[in-house]
């Protein structure tokens, strides 16, 4: 079964973009959700050769779009719609990740197989705060944060972020302003018990794998160090792996660049040993 943009609700009653592909012709035990990061998409760079990779293997899989990532059923390619992604929050996207799985749900008999979850960068966070869910099995971050408070700014410019209510991000691929609406700070003020990667990691009661490549110049791999340390998961270096493990946007290669590989064929030998 392959269904290709299909469209789940996610927070706040948003639509968004999802991919499902189980594999038909090997007996498929493990089921991932992979979760992007910020400033990211489903279709971005080389995702669409992991999940390739791990189908073609036996492992089911399933990408997609944070409901505020920016962007639209309609468009999902970059961000068309910066309106929503100014109000997006962390809370919304550990939704997200409990509406894609309902959504799974409804489509795959997950009784017989395991559900793993695999989060980049800040989606390494969401898949941590998202563990608790009983219908998961396994957590495996990639280049992911260990703290949501300072990802912030501070001081005068958080000053200046409260006063004006909206504060904007270069991307410099798109060469877009990205708004940020204040918003989303006061809503990790009022959800920080319900945000807190250290505490949630120290309460995983999953196994879990962090993979982070040793000239990371977007999270620091002390990040996973952490992360390590609190989950009691194994932590993986890839050595001259950067934040997208060799990956860029667009990715016209017909195969993962080196390092993404070997993060893949590491998260598949972790997540093949879970029963």
């Amino acid at each position: 079964m392959k269904l290709e943009n299909a469209v789940y609700t996610g927070a706040n009653e948003r639509d968004s973009l999802i991919d499902l592909e189980i594999p038909e012709k090997l007996e498929c035990k493990h089921l991932i959700l992979f979760v992007h990061g910020y400033k990211g998409y489903k279709d971005w760079g080389a995702w669409h050769l992991v999940q390739n990779y791990f189908v073609e293997r036996g492992i089911g899989f399933c990408k997609f779009n944070l409901s505020h990532n920016g962007g639209t059923t309609e468009n999902p390619i970059d961000f068309p719609d910066l309106e929503a992604f100014a109000e997006n929050r962390y809370t919304y996207e550990v939704e997200d990740i409990a509406c894609a799985l309902d959504w799974i749900e409804k489509n795959v008999d997950l009784s017989e197989m395991k559900v793993h979850l695999i989060g980049h960068s800040r989606g390494g966070a969401d898949v941590i705060l998202a563990g608790k869910d009983e219908r998961v099995d396994s957590i495996t971050t990639w280049a992911s944060i260990s703290n949501i408070e300072k990802r912030f700014p501070e001081g005068e410019e958080l000053e200046k972020w409260r006063e004006t209510g909206v504060r904007t991000v270069k991307n410099s691929r798109t060469n877009q302003d990205m708004p940020h609406n204040f918003s989303m700070y006061e809503d990790w003020e009022l959800n920080k018990s319900h945000l807190d990667i250290e505490a949630h990691a120290r309460a995983l009661e999953l196994p879990s794998l962090h993979l982070h490549g040793d000239i990371d110049d977007a999270v620091s791999i002390i990040d996973s160090e952490n992360l390590s340390s609190w989950t009691g998961g194994k932590l993986i270096v890839i050595s001259d792996g950067n934040h997208t493990f060799g990956s860029k946007h667009p990715w016209t290669d017909d195969s993962l660049p080196p390092k993404l590989y070997e993060v893949c064929s590491l998260s598949r030998q972790f997540i093949e040993k879970i029963e």
